[in-house]
């Protein structure tokens, strides 16, 4: 268990009554050594109980989305209180970046890969800001699935009417050609090839099994 941060200048402790959150430097070779960069402290070496709390990270870098506050696979502290000669080296590496990112080139591949990346992000945003918003947003979409239940519902009421009207004109049909009302030929020129292909004994069985789903 946690019993401080190990961030330069921080003096917050573990405390479960505080809403903060303690979080082990990554297992990820990679991960670790930026983490350990961004601390900036001299001669750091994270050990396997090191932590830093949820006051250096952004709240873009938390998943909120289960009952626990966790940190996000590419999350990284940002939020530190250093001294005035450090503040300074970082806005001069700052100052270095922009201008490397000055120098690259704005054509319209680099524009358009950027657009890309953008709508991925919003579109891939799983997170909520608290519990409260993720419930509301299960209730909406719940309403949402029962409103297309009940659509979806009534679109299959009409189409078994509509079957079962085009069976009843299709029977109908056939009945009279075969008592020589109709002249022979006329059902070709009147129902639908996949209908006019059945013979009267078959239209009379499908006209039974939807008169046995109706009663149902």
């Amino acid at each position: 268990m946690p019993t401080n941060c190990a961030a330069a200048g921080c003096a917050t402790t573990y405390n479960k009554h505080i809403n903060i959150s303690f979080h082990r430097f990554p297992l990820d070779p990679k991960r670790r050594k930026e983490w350990v960069r961004l601390v900036r402290r001299k001669n750091f070496v994270p050990g396997k109980h090191t932590f830093l709390c949820s006051k250096h990270f952004e709240a873009s870098c938390f998943d909120l989305t289960g009952q626990t506050r966790r940190l996000k696979m590419d999350a990284v502290p940002t939020i530190f209180d250093f001294c005035t000669h450090i503040k300074s080296m970082k806005l001069k590496s700052r100052n270095l970046l922009k201008k490397n990112n000055s120098c690259t080139p704005t054509g319209p591949s680099n524009l358009k890969s950027s657009i890309s990346s953008q709508q991925v992000l919003l579109e891939h945003s799983y997170a909520f800001r608290n519990p409260m918003e993720a419930k509301k947003r299960i209730i909406k979409l719940e309403k949402e699935i029962a409103s297309l239940r009940r659509k979806m519902k009534t679109c299959l009421q009409k189409e078994r009417r509509a079957t079962r009207r085009w069976i009843k004109a299709a029977c109908l049909v056939k009945n009279l050609e075969t008592n020589n009302v109709l002249c022979k030929g006329t059902s070709e020129y009147i129902l639908p090839a996949a209908l006019n292909s059945l013979a009267l004994e078959d239209f009379k069985i499908l006209e039974q099994d939807q008169q046995g789903k109706t009663l149902s």
